[in-house]
């Protein structure tokens, strides 16, 4: 039987006593005054910042986003219908983040970094939401390509990493696809993207993250995700979440890019949520600092120098428009801030081409700074070519007799047309684009008919593969075409037009 030295306990006990020391807690407490759609209206809590996590007595949590004299106006994140009048509110002190670094890859997560794969996530890193931009001698020109593996936009719209070029367009004409062939094409080139997803279908980003994972792309990606049924204030935050964790790469030395898919439905979310927190409606009920809701996101994507480690994070934002009004609110807000855009037309769409890129209304303002010296070389008539096809079309579709140069102008620029058609998630390299082109500078497809150049296309690029693999590995690998690659590709082009295949 085991005996205990009572003196020894109480003298222990009394020693403790003696020396305990009561220390409050004390912090800012707020109350609940109203709350209704997520959103409340707090008493108390003077000295919160801006964007600082506030704690609910329920165990729920929100985000300062208006700070009064006499309380603040705050959105929930979570469990909005368990917060009523009177609820017990405190500050956190700490500003709203998110985890970040290589354990984000390959993973689906919320706005505010929860998981939504079904594993467990422990991020070692965190980052704020919002975070200032770089500033203008932190930054670098943009002369490296992020290369989209889709001929008609690498060609004539170039786009370099560090830039900011918009897709913008109707609903249904390409505009996602466009950004997810881009990030296919990412794959084993050292660019981890981050794709957000912002008020869309929750079935509809299962697709694409299947595809994502189908093709071996999720190894280099994280997706974040605010789906249509999520509240104003989660898919407010979702771009913002995206932008810091793909900034942590950026500041890494790494090159990032980041897609938020839309910046439309952003904007609407965010004047939802500006009128319950009763601020001021401006033009079409926005708030008046909605074109600062997009600038502070957007100039976020920068090239930085070389003392910054000489990272870059590269923007696709996307924006719909209303029947290709590219002059409304929204549309030329984001136009304002970005490099380029690039302009998808539904009639084009319609038409069968695809992608539906209108070249006359998209533009890059980095433009051939960043593009490969072998795509400059011979690219350089093309977006000319297009024009004057698409000015004589209109003309030439009334029936009027055309002279022979107008109608060799006309067949040139149906083939060209035609030789930019690519299909959903197809990717083109460097190579096959260059010697594409090429080929369609020496002339070889006037004599194929129009409806079997992709078929002549392909048989081609498989031509080419088996013959000229050494000459097609330097293009991938240098970016650039010297005189004797340039002269073994013209042969086997002459070869192959020759054969007849």
């Amino acid at each position: 039987m085991l005996e205990f030295d009572t003196s020894r306990i109480g003298s222990f006990l009394k020693d403790k006593i003696a020396k305990y020391e009561y220390e409050p807690k004390v912090y800012d407490y707020g109350k609940v005054e109203s709350c209704a759609d997520g959103v409340v209206h707090i008493s108390g809590l003077s000295r919160s910042r801006y964007g600082e996590l506030l704690e609910f007595e329920n165990s729920s949590f929100g985000i300062a986003l208006d700070l009064h004299l006499d309380g603040v106006g705050a959105v929930l994140l979570s469990r909005a219908n368990e917060v009523s009048a009177g609820t017990i509110v405190r500050g956190t002190g700490r500003v709203a983040d998110i985890g970040v670094g290589q354990r984000l890859l390959g993973r689906v997560v919320d706005s505010i970094g929860r998981p939504l794969d079904g594993k467990p996530l422990e991020p070692a890193e965190f980052r704020m939401l919002e975070s200032p931009a770089p500033t203008i001698m932190q930054r670098s020109p943009v002369t490296t390509p992020m290369a989209t593996g889709i001929l008609a936009i690498d060609s004539m719209i170039p786009i370099g990493r560090g830039q900011r070029e918009l897709i913008i367009g109707d609903r249904q004409t390409g505009k996602t696809s466009i950004a997810l062939t881009t990030m296919l094409n990412q794959k084993g080139k050292d660019v981890y993207c981050v794709y957000c997803s912002i008020g869309q279908k929750a079935s509809t980003i299962a697709k694409l993250v299947h595809i994502l994972t189908e093709e071996g792309a999720m190894a280099h990606t994280a997706v974040v995700v605010s789906t249509a049924s999520d509240s104003p204030a989660m898919q407010y935050l979702a771009p913002y979440a995206a932008s810091a964790i793909a900034e942590h790469f950026m500041y890494e030395g790494k090159d990032a890019l980041v897609i938020y898919d839309d910046l439309s439905k952003h904007a609407v979310a965010y004047r939802a949520m500006s009128l319950l927190l009763r601020r001021p409606s401006g033009r079409e009920a926005y708030p008046g600092d909605v074109f600062y809701l997009h600038s502070r996101l957007l100039e976020r994507a920068a090239k930085l120098n070389a003392d910054m480690g000489g990272g870059s994070l590269t923007a696709l934002p996307i924006v719909e428009t209303m029947a290709g009004d590219i002059s409304a609110y929204i549309p030329t807000n984001v136009i304002s801030i970005t490099d380029g855009q690039i302009y998808l037309e539904s009639e084009l769409f319609n038409a069968g081409i695809r992608p539906a890129v209108n070249v006359g209304l998209s533009v890059s303002r980095v433009g051939r700074a960043a593009q490969h010296n072998a795509m400059k070389k011979v690219s350089k008539n093309m977006r000319l070519d297009i024009a004057q096809y698409r000015e004589m079309a209109v003309f030439a579709q009334f029936g009027s007799d055309v002279d022979y140069s107008t109608k060799q102008m006309l067949m040139r620029g149906e083939r060209l047309i035609e030789l930019t058609k690519q299909s959903q998630n197809s990717i083109l390299s460097l190579a096959e684009q260059t010697v594409l082109l090429m080929a369609f500078s020496k002339g070889i497809f006037m004599n194929v008919n129009t409806r079997d150049i992709s078929e002549y296309k392909e048989k081609l690029l498989d031509y080419l593969k088996t013959n000229c693999t050494e000459a097609l590995s330097i293009i991938d690998t240098t970016g650039d075409l010297p005189d004797e690659i340039d002269s073994i590709i013209n042969r086997a082009i002459d070869d192959f037009a020759g054969d007849g295949s």
